[in-house]
Formats: C-alpha cells, sequence, structure tokens
C-alpha cells in the first residue's frame, strides 16, 4: 500500500509526463482520464488510424465506436508515465486502470503526429 507521500509523487510524476507530451497528445490523454468521448477524439485528423492490438479503427466513427466501447464502457484510464521519441513517433507508456479483466494492464501507444493533430495511434501491450 503507497503512502500518501507516494502517491502524491507518483502523480506529480505523471503530471510531468503528461506537460512533457505534444499539445495533442496531452489532451487525448486529459480527456481519457475524464472518459469524454468527444475530448478523446477531438485531437485525432479526420482519416486518423488506431491500430489496438491488431485491430484497425479508420475514422472518426470507427475510432468513436472503439472509444465507446473498449475504454468508456469498462472506464478504461490510462495513466502514462514515460515519454520518447523513437523513429518519427512518440513513444508513450503507462498502466491502464478500469473496470476491466487483469487491471492494471501496462500498454504502449506510438503516436504519429501530422499537422498537429493524432495522425496514427498504435496500440500494444
Amino acid at each position: 500500500m503507497q503512502t500518501k507521500s507516494e502517491s502524491d509523487t507518483n502523480q506529480n510524476g505523471i503530471q510531468a509526463v503528461v506537460a512533457a507530451l505534444p499539445k495533442p497528445i496531452a489532451d487525448f490523454v486529459e480527456a481519457n482520464a475524464r472518459l469524454d468521448v468527444d475530448g478523446m477524439l477531438k485531437p485525432f485528423a479526420a482519416d486518423a488510424l488506431i491500430v489496438d492490438n491488431g485491430h484497425r479503427h479508420a475514422g472518426h466513427p470507427e475510432i468513436r465506436t472503439l472509444f465507446e466501447d473498449e475504454v468508456v464502457a469498462v472506464k478504461a484510464i490510462f495513466t502514462p508515465d514515460s515519454v520518447r521519441h523513437e523513429n518519427g513517433k512518440i513513444v508513450v507508456e503507462g498502466p491502464a486502470h478500469g473496470d476491466f479483466k487483469g487491471s492494471p494492464i501496462r500498454f504502449t501507444y506510438d503516436f504519429t503526429l501530422e499537422n498537429d493533430a493524432i495522425q496514427t495511434l498504435e496500440i500494444t501491450l
């Protein structure tokens, strides 16, 4: 069990990671923390692609359905704890917790930005 100071330190570390993210990714993470589908969708380009563990979701309508069915429905909140730039992508890692089997589960999110919008997101375990 964490003490209050350990919890505060972890929260401050997470806030620092979010602050270091490019704005579209930070906006997505912050909207996810509120389980706000419209807010999560807004930073994505209209023709964006999400590949979630091999399943492709292209364009806002498919991405909205993914967020509604696989994120909001199970209250899945991604909490990034590291970020790095790799081969033109922004790689963000951290646990997601919610009402799903195995929670929390650690994920890697590989983002590609284009024109200040998320163009691609590949989610892997």
